[in-house]
C-alpha cells in the first residue's frame, strides 16, 4: 500500500516536472517570436516606426511631414520622390519615413502618384511634364518652400530628369537666399540633391545594359523589335525614337535645347548621386545606372563592405575622366551593336561633364538579392528589407542645405 502510494507521488511530481519543462519551452517560444517581431514591427507598421501627417490630392500624391512636431514647424527642404515603372508612391513610403525620421522639421516628402501602373508606359517627355505640373501644385500648397531635392528610383530618375529641365529657370538673385549663390532655380526653388537609384541614365537599348539578356547580341535585337510592348517609354528606353530626324531622347537629354534646358538644370543641383547594384539586379545594369564605361567599373574583388552599412560597398574613389576618353572610341553606326555603342558613348560624355558620387551596392549572400532592383529601394518592406541600411545611407548623406 505504502509503495503505492509512493508510485502515484513519483509519477504526480514527474508529470509536473514535465509540465514545468514543456511551460519553460512555451514561454522561451513566445520569447523568441515576440523578438523577431519586435526587429520587424517597423516593416509591418504603416508608420515604419515613425508617425507622420499625410496629406493626399486628389490625384493620390502624397505630401508628407512629420507628426512629431505637430504644426508648429514649416519646413522650407521638399523631397520628390518618382516612382518608377509599374510603380506607385507607396514604393516610397518607407524611405520617406526614414527621411522624416531624421529631419522631422525640415522637410516635406512629396511621393509622386501622377505617374504609376500603367501611366508609366506614356513615355519619358509625357510623364515629366505630369510630374513638372505635380511638383508646380505641391509648391502652391507649401508657400514658405525655399529648396527642392529630388530622388528618383529606376525610370523616375529619367522622369526626374525631364521635369527639372522643365521647371529650370535663372532669376535674378533672391533677397531671402543669397547665400545660396546661385541664381538657377528649379520651380522657384533653390535645387540642393539629385539622386537616383538604379536609373538606366544610358537606356537599355542594347550592349549588355540589360543583364537578363545575357549579354547576347540576338535576344538585344529581339528585345528591341518588340520594345513598343511597354509604349512610347520602351521605345525611349530602347533609343527606338527619333520622330521628325531628332535623336533619341535620352540622348537629346544630355544636352541643353532649345525649349528645355536638360543639362543646364541638372547641372544646377549642388549635388549629384548615383546608387547602383554591381549584383543581382537582372533589370538595370551596373554601367548604366553608375553612368560608366564597361571598362571603367571598379574590379568587383576589390570592393569591400562597408561596416555601418553592409550592403554599400567601399573600393578606390571614382576618378573618371572624360576628357581622356574623348578621342577613344569612334565608332561606324553601319549595325546594331555600334549604333547602340556610339549613342552610349555619347550619353557618357555628355553626363560625366557633370561630378557625380557614385555609390555601389551589393546585396551578394542575402536572401533577397533576386529582387536587387526592388531591394534597393526597399520598395515593399516585407521583401525587401534587406535595403534598409542603403536607405539609411542615402538619409545620412543628404544634404538640407546649399554649402
Amino acid at each position: 500500500m505504502e509503495k503505492n502510494l509512493e508510485n502515484m507521488i513519483e509519477a504526480k511530481r514527474s508529470d509536473e516536472e514535465d509540465a514545468n519543462n514543456l511551460k519553460k519551452k512555451k514561454m522561451k517560444r513566445i520569447r523568441r517570436r515576440s523578438l523577431i517581431v519586435k526587429r520587424l514591427t517597423c516593416f509591418r507598421s504603416q508608420d515604419f516606426g515613425h508617425p507622420t501627417i499625410d496629406e493626399v490630392d486628389g490625384d493620390g500624391n502624397v505630401d508628407m511631414t512629420s507628426a512629431s512636431t505637430g504644426n508648429k514647424h514649416s519646413p522650407t527642404h521638399l523631397v520628390v520622390m518618382v516612382n518608377g515603372l509599374i510603380g506607385s508612391a507607396h514604393n516610397w513610403r518607407y524611405a520617406a519615413k526614414q527621411f522624416l525620421k531624421k529631419y522631422p522639421e525640415d522637410l516635406i516628402v512629396h511621393c509622386s502618384e501622377r505617374n504609376s501602373s500603367l501611366l508609366t508606359f506614356n513615355g519619358v517627355d509625357v510623364m515629366g511634364n505630369r510630374l513638372a505640373n505635380e511638383v508646380l501644385s505641391v509648391i502652391k500648397r507649401h508657400p514658405n518652400l525655399q529648396k527642392i531635392s529630388f530622388i528618383g528610383h529606376s525610370l523616375g530618375g529619367l522622369i526626374a530628369r525631364y521635369a527639372i529641365a522643365k521647371l529650370y529657370t535663372r532669376d535674378s538673385m533672391d533677397n531671402h537666399c543669397l547665400e545660396c549663390g546661385s541664381s538657377e532655380r528649379i520651380a522657384g526653388l533653390v535645387p540642393i540633391n539629385f539622386v537616383t537609384i538604379a536609373t538606366p541614365h544610358l537606356g537599355t537599348g542594347g550592349h549588355k545594359q540589360v543583364p537578363m539578356f545575357g549579354g547576347s547580341n540576338t535576344v538585344e535585337k529581339v528585345a528591341n523589335q518588340i520594345s513598343w510592348v511597354l509604349g512610347r517609354t520602351g521605345r525611349h528606353l530602347f533609343l527606338t525614337d527619333k520622330a521628325h530626324g531628332q535623336p533619341p531622347l535620352l540622348l537629346q537629354m544630355v544636352n541643353d535645347c532649345e525649349d528645355l534646358r536638360f543639362f543646364s538644370a541638372l547641372q544646377s543641383f549642388r549635388r549629384h548621386v548615383v546608387y547602383s547594384n554591381a549584383h543581382f539586379d537582372h533589370i538595370v545594369g551596373w554601367s548604366t545606372s553608375s553612368i560608366r564605361r564597361r571598362n571603367e567599373l571598379p574590379q568587383r574583388k576589390h570592393l569591400v563592405r562597408s561596416g555601418k552599412y553592409p550592403h554599400i560597398l567601399k573600393g578606390e574613389q571614382d576618378t573618371t575622366n572624360t576628357a581622356k576618353q574623348e578621342n577613344s572610341i569612334k565608332l561606324p553606326i553601319n549595325n546594331f551593336k555600334a549604333a547602340r555603342a556610339s549613342m552610349e558613348e555619347a550619353m557618357i560624355r555628355g553626363l560625366t561633364k557633370i561630378s557625380w558620387e557614385r555609390i555601389d551596392v551589393s546585396f551578394k549572400g542575402s536572401k533577397q538579392r533576386y529582387f536587387a532592383h526592388n531591394t534597393i529601394q526597399v520598395n515593399t518592406p516585407w521583401i525587401n528589407s534587406d535595403g534598409a541600411d542603403v536607405i539609411q545611407h542615402l538619409v545620412d548623406n543628404f544634404h538640407l542645405h546649399h554649402l
